[in-house]
């Protein structure tokens, strides 16, 4: 595996460490659980298109980022979590607009259910 690729799976790897460290022990800190599996992800599908030599563009969408790599291999990922990841990002950055529960948290299922998404597409990609 390519270098850089390593240490984006390495990032990656780190950020779905501490959503689960979080969730253990803090699980009033959902929504930063949420960041850092939607950070996970981004990295690891960064880290494919790194090993595939497809050139990386500045973006923190997963859909896009996901269908760049639909030209090379379909690993099957779900676009409807990605979406819903998406949106964790983009409420990360504008805290007024918080939430998938009405007080700006998510419930600790929901925080449970990313982590094993960021599960799924590490395993998808690594």
């Amino acid at each position: 595996m390519k270098k850089q690729a390593e240490e984006w799976i390495a990032s990656a790897d780190k950020d779905l460490s501490a959503a689960e460290i979080i969730i253990k022990e803090n699980c009033s800190l959902t929504n930063i659980v949420a960041f850092h599996c939607q950070q996970a992800i981004e990295k690891y599908l960064k880290a494919f298109l790194i090993e595939n030599d497809i050139l990386l563009i500045r973006t923190h969408d997963l859909v896009k980022l996901n269908g760049m790599i639909k030209e090379v291999k379909d690993l099957g990922i779900d676009e409807e979590e990605l979406v819903v990841m998406n949106g964790i990002h983009i409420d990360s950055m504008n805290p007024d607009e918080l939430g998938l529960m009405h007080d700006g948290t998510l419930s600790e299922n929901q925080a449970k259910e990313f982590i094993e998404f960021a599960k799924e597409v590490k395993a998808m990609i690594v």
